[in-house]
């Protein structure tokens, strides 16, 4: 039994030995850590889901594909089936280890949709895609490496207005290619441009050349040459959570392509009202400019 309790009070006497001087990290105070402390650098953790919903057409398919040989930090996910259960989507991402989410909506006549979110908490922005232009359809000079890092540029009317902030915001996160993604090349070499015109967001891809082709000898000549793809965004509505919430903001400006649908088919239909109605005017002013029948006409006398 003695042997026993000096045995006990050895490894008492050396636990206390080795902690001795220091102290847990909840009980210190702030005061108390040191000045040359290095300060730890908040890393970039950013990931997109990529997915569509049923009925995209191939030339949606192959923006789909462009986009996600831009951004390596990309995880692309099947089609959703249904297009009326949004609230799905968060989900989706949450299972795929993503904390952005892009997605493109399809409707009829080819309307395309794409939604920018923030998940699993929002915001997330609705935008009509028009003017594709994928890479095989351009067919530009211009090239870059597969898998590399892109600079983003943003025109200075985004910081002009309050939805153009919080759009900057979710596309720099989106668009932004982490450092430390796993398929990302440690190489900048070229450049993502978002330009504010007409409440349209205008979206171009140009590599960054440092020496002239022609000159490779002379000396270093910066210049951009496209890549692609093209398209264009017009912002629709702006909400607080991930693919629901609040409206945050509304484009007075916007209007729906099936409204411009439904004008033109009246327009036509006023045309044809308007025609209708002149040849029945024309028929009218026949009929009041008719001379009544004379008795010694030619007709009635040589009958």
């Amino acid at each position: 039994m003695t042997s026993v309790l000096k045995a006990q009070k050895a490894n008492a006497m050396k636990a206390e030995s080795k902690g001795k001087g220091k102290r847990r990290a909840e009980d210190m105070d702030v005061d108390d850590a040191p000045t040359d402390a290095p300060v730890l650098k908040k890393r970039n953790k950013q990931r997109v889901l990529l997915l569509s919903s049923r009925g995209i057409t191939h030339r949606m398919r192959h923006l789909m594909s462009d986009i996600e040989v831009l951004l390596p930090h990309v995880k692309k996910d099947s089609k959703l089936d249904s297009k009326n259960h949004l609230h799905l989507l968060p989900e989706l991402a949450d299972l795929n280890n993503c904390n952005n989410a892009l997605y493109f909506e399809a409707r009829r006549h080819e309307d395309l949709y794409m939604w920018a979110a923030k998940t699993p908490n929002g915001p997330s922005i609705k935008m009509h895609v028009q003017n594709v232009h994928t890479m095989d359809e351009l067919k530009m000079t211009g090239n870059c490496l597969k898998g590399s890092r892109g600079l983003l540029s943003f025109d200075k009317a985004f910081e002009q207005t309050e939805w153009g902030k919080l759009t900057k915001e979710v596309f720099t996160h989106i668009f932004g290619v982490p450092p430390q993604a796993r398929k990302a090349k440690p190489f900048i070499d070229h450049i993502l441009t978002f330009s504010l015109i007409d409440e349209k967001i205008w979206f171009r891809n140009y590599q960054i050349i440092e020496k002239d082709p022609l000159q490779p000898n002379g000396p270093p000549q910066t210049s951009l040459v496209e890549i692609g793809p093209r398209f264009v965004l017009t912002p629709i509505r702006i909400f607080e959570g991930a693919f629901s919430g609040t409206t945050v903001y509304s484009n007075p400006e916007f209007v729906s392509p099936a409204a411009v649908r439904s004008a033109l088919r009246r327009e036509k239909g006023d045309k044809y009202g308007s025609r209708k109605d002149a040849e029945q005017e024309r028929n009218t002013r026949r009929e009041a400019r008719k001379l009544e029948e004379d008795e010694l006409a030619v007709a009635k006398v040589f009958s």
